[in-house]
């Protein structure tokens, strides 16, 4: 599969990539895609909720009424859940969400990911550039180059580069990542991928390592 290297400023290099069959156009697989979002939004949880529950409430412990012959359910003490200002049933614990997924899944989602994005149109190759200085103006210009300024866009390097990073930080809707950062959930939640030359040979280089 071979695509078209686009410069900056949206025009045709005249040059091909070629795409790994193996990374790029393989069949999706829905579930190691679910369980990959899963885990990174998972991951992402705080995990410190608390509420308090029966025993942990400030207040007496009297019985608040006789055990029968009042008419209604068995009274118990302020603290109990059913009453107004009593403890909360099976209220949320501090706790870590994370989870455990296997490498070899993980690699399969970020296949499916980007497979989907070949599949969609959503996929630009740009040749590699970089910025003499962080500029927010050079970063929306070469969106508007590439048709990609109303899209959310995510743009994947090879290696950091401040000012690319810096130029695309204060843009709308527009992400910069490199190789080593990129996730399943990045990859899907950018509706243009656009990939530097050097960041499709290291990806590939990554996946078939």
């Amino acid at each position: 599969m071979e695509l078209s290297v686009y410069n900056i400023e949206g025009k045709d290099t005249g040059r091909k990539v070629t795409l790994d069959e193996s990374i790029f156009g393989i069949e999706p697989n829905d579930h190691a895609i679910y369980l990959d979002v899963k885990q990174y939004m998972a991951n992402n949880r705080q995990g410190t909720h608390k509420s308090k529950e029966r025993s942990e409430i400030a207040g007496s412990t009297r019985k608040l009424g006789r055990q029968k012959g009042g008419g209604g359910a068995r009274p118990g003490d302020i603290k109990s859940p059913v009453r107004v200002g009593g403890g909360r049933i099976f209220g949320p614990v501090p706790r870590d969400y994370s989870f455990k997924l296997n490498k070899k899944v993980k690699q399969l989602a970020r296949k499916s990911a980007l497979s989907y994005k070949v599949q969609e149109n959503a996929l630009v190759i740009v040749e590699d550039f970089t910025f003499e200085a962080p500029k927010t103006k050079n970063y929306t210009d070469m969106l508007k180059n590439l048709k990609s300024d109303n899209k959310k866009s995510l743009l994947v390097l090879a290696n950091q580069n401040k000012n690319v990073y810096l130029s695309a930080r204060n843009v709308e809707k527009a992400d910069v990542a490199t190789i080593s950062e990129l996730s399943t959930y990045r990859i899907l939640d950018a509706k243009c991928l656009l990939l530097t030359e050097n960041a499709v040979a290291g990806l590939q280089a990554i996946f078939n390592a």
